[in-house]
């Protein structure tokens, strides 16, 4: 627990302790749900290493790796920051209509395939990323490639 109270302004909480020198400072990534979504699985292939570091950190230290883990967690906030940087340098006409459709849809992926698809292409071309859904069965076709998307509401438009 931090030596000082907690202060409040204006419902918004500040803890004023600083961290400790050992743990490296990091810039957050400020970023919305959608543009996030939008990304999950491009940083997901490329933070993997990170993700499974942070995810074995916080499982070995039985529920008490706030601070232990902390290292391992602004390593994956680096790497997902790059990989939004990336995503927008290279593909910011196709990531900007893809996550503005998932801002307007609820964060529904299904709604905004036909933005998805040429985010995809370009993200493969481009950073050599591409999506891949853990526990797909061999010889399916993975939702995010399948031509009729059965529960959007414009079928014609998928």
């Amino acid at each position: 627990m931090s030596a000082r109270p907690p202060r409040f302004n204006q419902q918004v909480l500040i803890d004023t302790t600083p961290l400790p020198d050992s743990i490296p400072k990091v810039q957050e990534i400020g970023s919305s749900s959608a543009p996030l979504l939008s990304a999950s699985y491009f940083i997901g292939a490329r933070c993997k290493a990170y993700n499974d570091d942070y995810m074995l950190c916080k499982d070995q230290s039985n529920g008490k790796g706030e601070m232990e883990c902390l290292k391992e967690g602004r390593k994956v906030t680096r790497c997902a920051s790059s990989v939004l940087e990336d995503v927008n340098k290279s593909c910011l006409e196709e990531f900007r209509k893809h996550w503005e459709c998932l801002d307007n849809n609820n964060q529904q992926l299904w709604q905004c395939r036909r933005w998805e698809r040429p985010l995809n292409k370009c993200v493969f071309d481009n950073l050599k990323l591409e999506k891949t859904i853990p526990g797909v069965p061999e010889g399916e076709t993975p939702v995010h490639m399948q031509k009729r998307q059965i529960f959007a509401h414009s079928i014609a438009s998928q």
